[in-house]
């Protein structure tokens, strides 16, 4: 998924209301608003029982690929024409409302070609937004409004908050993609309604947010509800967001999920992110800046109530691994390095990337939280994906009910009273100053916070420390006064094979854990290429 697009910023239960793109009734006279914003239609009676049903009917039909191609000018648009078009301030939704929110319109053009019908719901009754070329600036895209149709439709919108109108505080744009910001107004990984088959040999099923419905806010609250329906050739489903805006954006999410067809692996929640370049992994080392990253580790929240952080790699080769766990209590992609002398970039500020954490509001039951990280060498592309996998395959015919939350963040709201890893390290392994009677790789962890800052240098701290193959040597646990923390370093031996080797390790004393628990999957160099180490 390339991420250029994201940095601006039948039948139906429900009468009267069409729910699919192509059974828009276009020839009913348009309803004029009260700024600008053209309706279309009479109202209908909406709720999101209503937008479920909607959902469950589609299910069981056969999916219908409804989207047309663009016109002509808008397939040709470079990055830098498509963003020159803007939605014109005064005709943004409820603008001049007396309202908290106000709602961006984003035109359809560059890599995004999929349109998306757009609702207002007020009162429990819901209007379809008219498309109209007057509702955008076209700046030196060279698009002449006459030459586009009056139902050509949207690519997503913005939502704006009070506190500044001009930075929007989160985007629903581009397949089920959807991404939000923390304090810093900083946008940078995203999330997704749902992923099909990520990670599997077949090719991943993206599934479309294809119709939007914009809640009206009552005065002075800072909530605001969005509705999306959902299709794809394998599911239907109905979404319902409350977002909450302020330093940590909290959105609450509701999805009811109708497979058409069974489907081989669901993942639910899909946090999507990029790892370049890290202090643990500098496969990709022809950049000047230090890292490159949106997020560098997964942490997990088990259901028995530990605490892990896995820190991310840009493999050589697409690595897929799978954390099992029975009632998750949260996990997300993190970004614990804030220092912007570990990234240098002025430009888009990594060091400012939002956290996102998700949070399930009641149990999962089994399965588990699946982490697949792609090989690149391209700072545009999300090569990161985690989301949760349930063990049980989805079925044609059934509701599959989820609601979590997700806390876009600068650190994990939830906080436990563990020490945690601030850095990870790795090297050539052995002995300084002697020479080397074998090969092995060395790795460095420091973690800090929780107790460890009331330790005396004499406590009796062990590293505990498991691997899958190899074995481990020169263990030790030892304070690191700078970081107020400790530092753990052991070396790892492999076998004679290149499988990649899965490593765990704590602190303990006195038998009780200090620390959360770090994992990683080191990948071991060809055998031949480890003499170059002796």
């Amino acid at each position: 998924m390339h991420r250029r697009g994201f940095l601006r910023v039948g039948s139906s239960t429900m009468v009267g209301f069409a729910p699919w793109p192509w059974a828009f009734n276009r020839r009913k006279p348009p309803v004029p608003a009260a700024k600008g914003v053209t309706l279309m239609g009479k109202p209908a009676p909406f709720s999101y029982a209503d937008l479920k049903g909607v959902a469950r009917t589609m299910g069981t039909t056969p999916y219908r690929e409804s989207f047309k191609p663009l016109p002509e000018p808008l397939q040709h648009l470079s990055w830098d024409q498509w963003e020159s078009i803007v939605c014109r301030t005064e005709r943004a939704l409820w603008y001049g409302e007396d309202l908290l929110f106000r709602i961006r319109f984003d035109h359809l053009g560059f890599s995004f070609s999929k349109p998306v019908q757009l609702y207002v719901v007020e009162n429990g009754q819901a209007r379809e937004i008219l498309f109209d070329p007057a509702l955008f600036d076209y700046g030196r895209s060279g698009l002449k409004s006459a030459d586009l149709p009056k139902d050509l439709g949207f690519a997503g919108f913005n939502v704006l908050f009070h506190t500044d109108w001009a930075s929007d505080r989160a985007v629903f744009q581009g397949a089920s993609y959807f991404r939000a910001v923390d304090g810093d107004g900083q946008y940078g990984m995203s999330q997704r309604g749902l992923a099909i088959d990520t990670g599997m040999q077949q090719p991943e099923e993206f599934p479309d947010f294809v119709a939007f419905y914009l809640e009206k806010p009552a005065k002075g609250s800072s909530l605001l509800t969005v509705y999306a329906l959902l299709d794809s050739p394998s599911v239907a489903g109905a979404y319902r967001f409350i977002i909450d805006v302020a330093s940590t954006l909290v959105m609450d999410v509701d999805a009811a999920l109708y497979p058409r067809k069974e489907i081989q692996r669901l993942g639910i929640a899909p946090c999507t992110s990029m790892f370049l370049v890290g202090e643990n992994d500098h496969r990709v080392n022809d950049d000047w800046r230090p890292q490159i990253h949106d997020s560098d580790g997964l942490q997990m929240n088990t259901g028995a109530g530990e605490w892990i952080w896995r820190p991310l790699v840009n493999p050589r080769a697409l690595r897929i691994n799978t954390y099992v766990d029975e009632n998750p209590r949260g996990f997300g992609l993190m970004q614990r390095e804030r220092r912007f002398s570990q990234f240098q970039d002025d430009g888009v500020f990594y060091n400012r990337r939002p956290d996102c954490w998700v949070a399930p509001k009641a149990p999962w039951g089994k399965g588990g939280v699946m982490l697949v990280e792609i090989p690149t060498g391209d700072e545009t592309m999300d090569n990161i994906v985690a989301f949760w996998s349930p063990a049980d395959k989805s079925e044609p015919g059934r509701e599959y009910l989820y609601g979590y939350r997700l806390y876009w963040c600068r650190e994990n709201p939830f906080h436990s009273h563990l020490a945690q890893v601030g850095a990870t390290r790795d090297g050539i392994g052995g002995v300084v100053g002697q020479k080397r009677t074998h090969f092995a790789w060395r790795f460095v962890i420091d973690f800090v916070g929780g107790d460890l800052g009331t330790l005396g240098p004499d406590a009796k701290v062990v590293p505990v420390i498991s691997a899958s193959r190899g074995h481990i040597e020169i263990t030790s646990a030892r304070p690191l006064l700078p970081i107020k923390g400790w530092r753990a370093m052991f070396d790892v031996v492999p076998d004679d094979t290149e499988q990649p080797i899965d490593l765990r390790l704590y602190l303990s004393l006195d038998g009780q854990a200090l620390t959360e628990t770090w994992m990683y999957q080191y990948a071991p160099p060809p055998v031949a290429q480890r003499q170059q180490y002796l």
